[in-house]
């Protein structure tokens, strides 16, 4: 199975994160910014995470700007608002060998890491 990274390439919690991890070129990396992610990857972590709004990202300034907050989102919202716009993801998304790992809290890169020392 390949493992796999979405991270935002002007991002600096992701860079320092892909570097912590050691993250090469045997990782597949896709720049959301580029290329946002597709429907049925995030599907699959969505699941894994329990649902998709456990993948979106309330800090992102377009959640406030459009008036989000506000708003009683549902699991399809959170859904299409992460596949139309790449600011709402979590990042990193981490896959390896089928497990995912999202965000950049402590907890999250530890297990990661561990995951990859295996």
């Amino acid at each position: 199975m390949t493992n796999k990274i979405y991270y935002l390439s002007t991002c600096s919690t992701c860079q320092r994160i892909m570097k912590e991890l050691g993250i090469d070129e045997t990782f597949n990396q896709q720049d959301i910014k580029t290329e946002n992610i597709n429907e049925a990857d995030l599907k699959t972590f969505a699941k894994q995470a329990g649902s998709y709004e456990a993948l979106f990202s309330k800090r992102a300034m377009k959640y406030k700007s459009m008036g989000l907050k506000e708003k009683n989102l549902s699991e399809e919202d959170y859904k299409q608002l992460m596949l139309d716009e790449y600011t709402f993801l979590k990042r990193p998304f981490i896959l390896i060998d089928g497990e995912a790992f999202v965000g950049n809290s402590k907890k999250i890169v530890e297990a990661a890491k561990i995951k990859l020392n295996k």
